[in-house]
């Protein structure tokens, strides 16, 4: 439990009581007080007569209350100074509001746990309900995992800048689970679109980059209706991050469900993928073309097969874009003014380039 936690609740109580009040925990340690400097005090022999003779007692001065019931190993007490009545009145309010901060405390450190236990793997299944109800969770509540990975540069402070945009500790999570990333575990509406989504972590980054010029990318996992498929999420936003590190570099912000055909890929055996570049460029390599035929292929694809408009984007005249497909015809058999032979040298691309990735160690 964090002690500047209490420390925060007993000085707001200063002003209203005019009674030096501070808690020690099970060490005797003064851990809070309104006093600051009794704070690191010990006090065991108060706390060894509180364990002797119950939950309230008064002692050199001072009344202490145990902040838990009988019932539960003592952790914490509160102290006021006097040993009237009043003393022991506000001793045991308090106690009250102690005790309540420590369980809501204890339940969101536990909540955060339970979530990173789900998240890992680290908990069965059949489990997940079970503790779930215990911890008061809502089982069908819709959820969606954001991903952060940090890039070039790994600041401690990211957790702190994100969870500040994230209020409500008890419905979404933060999480570290290394020490580039960051899982956040948000609660969403049902009728949450992609776009709504992406504005989400559009909001991380640019608080990243703001506040402590780090640069990221975010993998965004598909919503999850129950609590056990949150891993699901996590797993997509993983897939989001590596696809997107193939197929779209030029993006920070991946969407598992916006991956496209670039998902499927990415889960091809290479023996398949090296079998199918064969196959679809029998007549000549790929390598054979230039760079330049390349970057006109791309603006053709960008173009929605448009030979036109990729012309004029281009700046080049009609006819020496079709007498460039015309060569990209001669060389790898394929006519990309073909609708069919399009998506065809399109998958073949996609599949070159993450055939490269891999070689390059990348996964």
């Amino acid at each position: 439990m964090a002690s500047r936690l209490f420390q925060s609740i007993i000085l707001q109580m200063k002003d209203t009581v005019d009674r030096t009040i501070g808690i020690v925990d099970a060490t005797g340690a003064v851990i809070a007080c309104t006093d600051l400097p009794r704070i690191g005090e010990m006090r065991e022999d108060a706390v060894t007569e509180l364990g002797y003779a119950g939950d309230m007692i008064r002692f050199g001065g001072y009344t202490y209350r145990s902040v838990a019931d009988r019932s539960t190993r003592f952790e914490y007490a509160v102290f006021v100074q006097g040993e009237d009545e009043l003393a022991r009145s506000v001793c045991a309010l308090a106690s009250v509001a102690i005790n309540n901060i420590k369980t809501l405390y204890d339940e969101k450190h536990d909540k955060a746990t339970f979530v990173k236990n789900i998240i890992l793997d680290n908990i069965l299944p059949g489990d997940i309900y079970i503790k779930s109800r215990e911890l008061h969770f809502g089982n069908d509540v819709p959820r969606v995992v954001f991903l952060v990975r940090q890039l070039e540069r790994v600041d401690i402070a990211a957790i702190d800048v994100i969870s500040g945009l994230f209020p409500d500790k008890q419905r979404d999570f933060v999480l570290h689970i290394s020490e580039s990333d960051i899982v956040v575990v948000k609660e969403v509406k049902a009728s949450s679109e992609p776009k709504d989504l992406i504005k989400l972590a559009k909001q991380i980054e640019e608080a990243l980059s703001s506040e402590l010029l780090v640069k990221c990318i975010i993998g965004i996992g598909s919503i999850s209706s129950q609590m056990k498929d949150i891993a699901k999420s996590f797993k997509e936003a993983q897939i989001a991050i590596e696809v997107g590190g193939v197929f779209d570099t030029e993006k920070s912000i991946v969407s598992f469900e916006n991956l496209g055909i670039g998902r499927l890929i990415y889960q091809l055996p290479t023996t398949l993928c090296e079998m199918f570049l064969t196959e679809v460029f029998k007549r000549g390599s790929i390598d054979s073309l230039d760079q330049e035929t390349l970057f006109t292929i791309q603006k053709f694809f960008e173009n929605n097969l448009n030979v036109s408009e990729t012309s004029r984007k281009l700046f080049v005249h009609r006819n020496t874009l079709v007498y460039r497909l015309e060569k990209i015809k001669k060389l790898t058999g394929l006519d990309l003014r073909e609708f069919d032979h399009a998506i065809v040298f399109k998958v073949a691309l996609m599949v070159r380039k993450y055939l490269s990735s891999r070689e390059e160690g990348n996964f």
